[in-house]
């Protein structure tokens, strides 16, 4: 397979022509992952644009493909967002690196009642940081054309908010109702969101406020997964359910 970067700049460019990569990422090419001349990478810009290209040059901070192939990406016409509970140790920052390689379009961080960690001041630009450099990671190792979103941190009443004119699907273990047995148009836009509690669940007064905006409590299944877990294989079961896979 073919290695995969990013390049925040990239643009429609014609078959034949050069693509120029620096910085970073032909950092990482040439001294991590040692590509040389000769072989054939993929170039995107996280934006549903990716072409593929021989490697003409390497060598520094500079490396230069040939253009083999063009292709445009379209956007879902749903978009998957991943609303992750804050969690303690790295619960969080797994679920959201499992997320991006499982399709999320976009990934919101949660303080929930619940949460253990917290992010106040600096810690909040920090940690949203993080997640960002997380999500684009797990972009490239997954060869996404579209790098997923991250948001700023939310309250619950900021997440009330948001969801309005979306659908909304809270996982809870007690649920009656599974999610592998909902009905969501596939055609059509609006986002679909689903929110993952923290390691002690999503709240009485959180579920009661979320369903007064709409939101529908749903369940995985018989066992309860962790809050690592639980966002990732929603989103495999709504991949199916939505036709993207």
């Amino acid at each position: 397979m073919a290695h995969f970067y990013l390049v925040d700049d990239l643009e429609t460019t014609a078959v034949g022509s050069d693509v120029v990569v620096t910085g970073q990422e032909a950092r990482h090419a040439v001294t991590v992952s040692r590509v040389r001349p000769g072989e054939v990478l993929r170039v995107g810009n996280g934006r549903g644009l990716v072409v593929e290209g021989e490697v003409r040059e390497a060598s520094g901070e500079r490396l230069v493909l040939t253009v083999g192939q063009v292709a445009e990406h379209p956007a879902p016409p749903r978009r998957l967002v991943l609303v992750q509970a804050l969690a303690k140790g790295d619960r969080d920052e797994l679920a959201v690196q499992a997320a991006t390689e499982l399709g999320v379009d976009e990934v919101v961080p949660w303080s929930a009642g619940r949460s253990v960690s917290r992010w106040e001041g600096p810690k909040i630009a920090k940690g949203v940081a993080r997640w960002q450099s997380i999500v684009r990671e797990a972009t490239k190792q997954s060869v996404r054309p579209w790098q997923p979103r991250v948001a700023q941190v939310v309250s619950t009443a900021q997440l009330v908010e948001r969801a309005a004119g979306a659908d909304v699907l809270v996982l809870e273990p007690t649920a009656d109702v599974a999610l592998s047995s909902i009905t969501l148009p596939t055609e059509g836009t609006g986002d679909v969101l689903v929110v993952v509690g923290p390691e002690g669940g999503v709240t009485p007064h959180e579920l009661e406020a979320l369903g007064r905006a709409g939101a529908r409590a749903v369940r995985l299944g018989d066992s309860v997964l962790r809050t690592s877990t639980a966002g990732p294989a929603a989103l495999a079961v709504l991949s199916v359910l939505l036709g993207r896979w």
